[in-house]
């Protein structure tokens, strides 16, 4: 199979008609969830378990195995030991997160470029597996894409040679910045794109799910860059190969972008339905927390329990700087009712680790997709 050869953007075979529709819809849907966004204190706080989540599944797309649950729990109590196999997973998972919050920091000093992609793979292969894979760099070499352990003659997909790597890349970095008829059908061209021109060795597919909010986000079609796409690609992973393959064997983006438009439809309003969950469920917190604790500090536990589901006392008396004393108190107060609950007991000098079971519940949930 010789190397793929990137089109030209912009492409000039996009047939508009066919996807008015659901241009349409996908806009509406991407408006209704920004609302939701917009109407949100603190979305770094109330929504930090679904950019988790995101994380869990866009890393678990590539074969990670790690758990939002087991990621969570690693980030509360670090030292406790583990499987390395299964601390490589998690590490990778909070490297998605922590790129997530690089592209935000950088976005208000630059605008969204190569450059800037080469920072996010960066933070992406630190102290992980891919980490000797060239982090931060465009490939030298020639990749492929096949079964596992199988040599490129049996390769499913092989992307542009390397010197035609910093080419496409320039002309995509260029399309970013162009007038596209539509910025949704833009979006769809540029993942796609990207993922065609397999610009690194390792972590292509996670920085081209992670260029979706990013790119809704510099191009301020919403407010906060906190749209989770994965779990549509996850669910329906065997189209979305297949709808890249058909790109590269048929030229076919016509049936690339109905299904992308159509993902960010399905994707929009399961995010509007969960972040209004977790919205009436902080409403809920507000009411019942200051009963039940007696605390001045309620605001601080709220916000707390919502920015962290799983956590240990330690942490818990550190972040909410609410006094050992009154913490062990407030803790078993919304223990006794079932707010939080025990995840393990703590013994000696290791924290109890406590976990916010209903919120958890919201993040992980399905029926809400």
């Amino acid at each position: 199979m010789k190397p793929y050869k990137p089109e030209k953007l912009p492409l000039n075979n996009i047939d508009w008609t066919r996807h008015v529709t659901l241009i349409g819809q996908a806009n509406a849907a991407l408006a209704r969830y920004d609302g939701i966004l917009q109407s949100i204190v603190n979305p770094w706080v109330l929504l930090s378990p679904l950019l988790a989540n995101e994380a869990v599944i866009s890393s678990r797309i590539e074969g990670t195995q790690a758990t939002l649950k087991e990621v969570l729990q690693f980030e509360a109590n670090p030292k406790e030991k583990i499987d390395p196999e299964k601390k490589a997973d998690i590490q990778e998972v909070i490297n998605y997160r922590k790129a997530m919050g690089e592209a935000v920091e950088k976005l208000k000093e630059r605008p969204l470029c190569i450059n800037l992609i080469l920072d996010l793979h960066a933070v992406l292969m630190q102290g992980v597996r891919g980490r000797h894979r060239a982090p931060g760099e465009f490939r030298r070499s020639q990749n492929y894409i096949a079964p596992r352990g199988k040599p490129i003659e049996q390769a499913i997909f092989v992307p542009p040679s390397p010197e035609q790597v910093m080419p496409a890349m320039d002309n995509w970095e260029k399309y970013l910045h162009m007038e596209e008829k539509d910025p949704l059908v833009q979006l769809a061209v540029a993942k796609a794109q990207f993922e065609l021109i397999h610009p690194f060795l390792d972590g292509n597919g996670r920085i081209g799910r992670m260029l979706v909010p990013i790119f809704l986000y510099y191009r301020k079609r919403l407010s906060s860059p906190m749209f989770y796409i994965s779990a549509y690609l996850d669910q329906n992973q065997e189209t979305y190969y297949e709808r890249l393959r058909a790109i590269s064997s048929q030229g076919d983006w016509n049936g690339w972008i109905e299904f992308f438009l159509k993902a960010i439809s399905v994707q929009a309003e399961s995010n509007t339905n969960k972040a209004r969950a977790i919205l009436h469920l902080y409403d809920e917190m507000k009411e019942k927390v200051p009963e039940i604790t007696r605390s001045q500090h309620a605001v601080q536990i709220i916000d707390f329990i919502f920015s962290l589901p799983i956590f240990s006392t330690t942490d818990f008396i550190k972040d909410t700087g609410i006094s050992k004393t009154s913490s062990i108190r407030v803790l078993n107060a919304m223990k006794e009712k079932k707010i939080i609950t025990s995840l393990i007991q703590g013994r000696g000098r290791r924290p109890e680790l406590l976990m916010f079971p209903e919120l958890i519940g919201i993040v992980q949930s399905e029926s809400l997709m």
